[in-house]
């Protein structure tokens, strides 16, 4: 270790700078030295150190102040302040400014070579954890939240403002939206990202299963419980918990989580001892909840607990301007990962997205329908006929009921027309039928091309 740690001494004596530069050259450290603080901060400008040992008693600038201008050059710095004047006072100041440790004169080599030691090890482990962190970010998914929309772009900004906090939050908006993207998004750019974001399918979350699966059990609680195990609410200590569709909780987990919420404490089942936790609040739903409040079928307590600062999904119809964005990113997202050499979407292609009436799966539907092009697709782009299938349904079924079939076969010919440029000889092999039959009914039905 010793050969990886750098060390500047500030004293003004020279005797206790070559001890010390002696002593710690021998002990196999890098050492460094300066007379006054004017020279450390030169050559701290000029190479990294490990450790500072400073002299508190200096002519000009003196220990305590020194110590604060080179932890402003490096903020990881382990300083220790040594002096012949020992006094509480000092010795408080030193560690409110963030000293390592403080030592009184005349040292004790080894007391000291000890302290060095300790302080070198506390400086690799906070290297080693920056590093960690590092890599924990590289490994966080890049995808961003995709749109320029105003609808968007609000959004984007509300999660910017609300993330670093660690406020609740609710996120409303219909399936298919993104709900549960923007929560990990949220998490992954809050101060707990470092720790798990816990997810509780409320969907799924019965009754009979609620206290199990919140709070965990001790070994022996019930038949089959042959072992301690840590519910979600202890698992999602120091993170997050993510409620997913929380609409769809039934009334008594409602009033055990509302419990938990209240004093962020809860015993395991068959347990005694109380287990606290420290988690953030996340929360979804497609379900209108305060109608839902109003007719008794969610606690409205657990309600104003929960809807704390609410962020709404548009649909993907209230935010058109997004699907070229949108598709370019799928289109780009499958192609790799099918190893398909796709560059985008053809102009005619798009527009038919663009215009497609209804969206009910939303972005999900919208990234299901590329996939399923790039699927069947020949690059380099994907044309009309590549999302025939998701477009010819599209208003298969009104509120009148089925269409005719002479309306399905006029938008079918019509987006072979429109996939193929215009070309009546490529929409017929498309079609599989002969080229004088797509010329009749381009005159039967009045298509453009």
């Amino acid at each position: 270790m010793t050969d990886q740690v750098s060390m500047l001494i500030v004293d003004d004596e020279p005797s206790v700078r070559d001890s010390l530069l002696q002593w710690f050259l021998q002990e196999g450290f890098r050492v460094d030295t300066a007379a006054d603080a004017t020279e450390a901060l030169e050559k701290m400008g000029a190479c990294n150190f490990d450790i500072a040992l400073l002299d508190i008693k200096m002519p000009g600038m003196d220990g305590i102040e020194l110590q604060g201008r080179l932890k402003q050059i490096d903020s990881q710095l382990a300083v220790i302040i040594m002096t012949a004047y020992a006094s509480v006072d000092t010795a408080i100041q030193a560690l409110k400014q963030g000293a390592y440790d403080y030592i009184t004169k005349p040292v004790d080599p080894d007391d000291l070579n000890r302290l060095i030691r300790n302080a070198a090890l506390q400086r690799r482990l906070l290297r080693e954890n920056l590093s960690l962190k590092e890599k924990i970010r590289s490994l966080i998914p890049t995808d961003q939240i995709i749109g320029k929309s105003p609808r968007m772009l609000k959004v984007i900004e509300t999660i910017q403002t609300v993330a670093p906090t660690d406020v609740t939050v609710m996120i409303e908006g219909a399936s298919g939206t993104g709900k549960e993207f923007v929560a990990r998004t949220i998490h992954l750019n809050s101060k707990r990202k470092y720790f798990p974001l816990i997810t509780i399918n409320c969907g799924a979350l019965t009754d009979e299963l609620a206290e199990s699966e919140l709070f965990g059990h001790e070994q022996g609680a019930f038949s089959g419980a042959l072992f301690r195990r840590k519910g979600k609410l202890e698992l999602a200590h120091r993170g997050a918990l993510f409620l997913d569709e929380i609409g769809s909780i039934g009334p008594r987990a409602q009033m055990d989580l509302l419990r938990v919420l209240e004093t962020r404490r809860f015993t395991r089942l068959g347990g005694n001892e109380q287990v606290e936790t420290d988690f953030r609040i996340i929360s979804t739903t497609s379900k209108n909840l305060e109608e839902a409040v109003k007719e008794g079928r969610f606690s409205e307590d657990l309600y104003y607990r929960l809807n704390v600062f609410t962020i709404r999904l548009p649909s993907l119809k209230e935010r058109v301007s997004d699907i070229p964005l949108l598709v370019d990113y799928f289109v780009g997202k499958f192609a790799a990962a099918m190893n398909k050499p796709f560059t985008g979407v053809e102009a005619g292609a798009m527009e038919l997205l663009k215009q497609k009436a209804t969206w009910p799966g939303n972005v999900r539907e919208l990234q299901n329908a590329v996939e399923r092009a790039v699927v069947v697709g020949k690059p380099p782009l994907l044309t009309a006929s590549d999302f025939a299938g998701l477009l010819a349904s599209e208003g298969a079924l009104t509120q009148e009921g089925v269409l005719p079939l002479a309306e399905m076969e006029r938008r079918h010919i019509q987006l072979a027309l429109d996939s193929s440029g215009g070309n009546v000889s490529l929409a017929a092999q498309m079609l599989k039928v002969d080229k004088d039959t797509v010329y009749d009914k381009i005159r039967q039905y009045g298509l453009v091309y």
